[in-house]
């Protein structure tokens, strides 16, 4: 099976609480957690991280698709949340995700828009089943 990143993805953490930095091909970042939990909130914690990429990347398959329809809607918005609770034993994860749109769009493009929305890949990815190989 093929990697689907052209390089590993790179985290590395010292001595100051919670404060990572990571590495992607073309740069670097850093995720912290907020202060309410020991951390100074010097960048995304993990959720927010996770929550971006759906939106990054159901902003760009929606815009993809609307600009090969040819279809006038200048710009895309979206809002994104999540929780968690306990259903018959379960840990389940619901995100909340909103989109709207500058201009007018009308009811056949919405609903065709909210089908495309799902078939973002990390849509995907975070409804399939995902399996972790960890090593140390």
């Amino acid at each position: 099976m093929e990697d689907l990143l052209e390089n590993d993805i790179l985290g590395r953490i010292g001595t100051q609480k919670y404060l990572c930095n990571i590495t992607w091909r073309n740069g670097q970042f850093l995720m912290d957690e907020p202060e309410s939990v020991g951390g100074k909130d010097l960048g995304m914690d993990p959720f927010s991280t996770l929550i971006a990429s759906l939106a990054g990347c159901t902003l760009s398959t929606l815009r993809m698709y609307i600009d090969r329809k040819e279809w006038i809607i200048p710009e895309i918005n979206i809002a994104l949340n999540l929780y968690q609770e306990t259903i018959a034993g379960e840990l389940t994860t619901t995100i909340r995700r909103n989109i709207t749109f500058s201009g007018e769009v009308t009811p056949e493009q919405k609903e065709r828009l909210l089908v495309i929305a799902d078939k973002c890949p990390i849509s995907k990815l975070l409804k399939g089943k995902t399996i972790i190989n960890t090593s140390i």
